[in-house]
């Protein structure tokens, strides 16, 4: 499950819709396109290993958009010898860097939790036949 949050510390409802605990300086309106823009450009990123996106994969563990626009992204690989650990995390910063409105974009390869299949999503689940 990916958290979506914006700072002033507001906890985002997963993985889509932001469910604002505390109100940011963004208009929501704005933090709502940010968010779903985030999302489809995380979708664009795809493993080189696996045929599914990092998202519907699981991989992306948190999102926070703070009130200046800078974004943090908490992802975690499959495992921690993934041949793809140099590049994946440039290509997250590329890809959210490239939605319009964000600011500077950090990515951070976290390892708690350790990813498991039970992260995927259906989407990724049904493109990798592992039903």
């Amino acid at each position: 499950m990916t958290e979506m949050t914006a700072t002033a510390d507001a906890a985002v409802a997963e993985p889509n819709r932001p469910d604002m605990a505390l109100p940011s300086a963004l208009p929501p309106e704005e933090l709502d396109r940010m968010t779903d823009d985030i999302v489809a450009a995380l979708k664009t990123v795809y493993d080189p290993e696996i045929p599914a996106d990092i998202y519907e994969l699981g991989l992306i563990y948190k999102v926070d958009i703070a009130d200046d626009r800078a974004v943090t992204v908490d992802m975690t690989l499959t495992t921690p010898n993934c041949p793809s650990a140099q590049e994946l995390p440039i290509m997250v910063e590329n890809a959210v860097s490239s939605v319009a409105g964000v600011g500077p974009v950090t990515v951070n390869i976290v390892w708690d939790p350790p990813w498991e299949q039970s992260r995927m999503s259906d989407e990724a689940r049904a493109s990798l036949n592992m039903w």
